[in-house]
């Protein structure tokens, strides 16, 4: 096991849409591995597998010291009527917090390592942790979904930053 380099934002994988996982092989019980242990540090609460440089359709996450993780993950459902609109920030755009909108409860289904099929749901902070990852493996990063003005000024800030 190794943590791997976070990739950072303008590096072509984190705007690919992943692969689903067809084969749980010796590298993706390896990735999962890296995946639990890159996520299971101070201040992080998901990791993509894009996010350090696999194009497969894997996430972790570590909320309310709660870690696990989960392949080929589909959102298959949000709340409809409640939002949430706190900051969001990012491993691929460090330091930098903007308010984004996110459903209030997400619920996502996917695999194990065993191949079986797993439920991961939350609320408020693991219901935006659960939108935020599926949407890196969707070739997506949390600026996408800003409103236009914060988005123009979240681009302005990265343009300045110097990571």
């Amino acid at each position: 096991m190794a943590i791997r380099d976070i990739r950072i934002i303008g590096d072509p994988i984190l705007r690919t849409q992943c692969d689903p996982i067809t084969d749980i092989d010796a590298s993706v019980k390896l990735l999962v591995e890296d995946l639990l242990e890159g996520v299971d540090m101070e201040g992080r609460a998901g990791l993509a597998a894009n996010q350090i440089g696999v194009g497969l359709r894997a996430f972790s996450w570590n909320i309310d010291g709660e870690i696990g993780y989960v392949l080929n993950p589909k959102i298959v459902e949000l709340s409809a009527d409640e939002f949430q609109d706190g900051d969001e920030g990012c491993l691929s755009v460090p330091d930098l917090w903007y308010p984004t909108e996110r459903a209030w409860y997400a619920r996502v289904e996917g695999i194990n390592l065993d191949g079986k099929t797993i439920v991961v749901e939350g609320e408020e902070l693991m219901a935006r942790c659960l939108q935020h990852e599926c949407d890196h493996l969707d070739g997506m990063i949390y600026i996408d979904r800003l409103d236009r003005k914060t988005r123009k000024k979240a681009l302005r800030d990265i343009r300045n930053s110097h990571f």
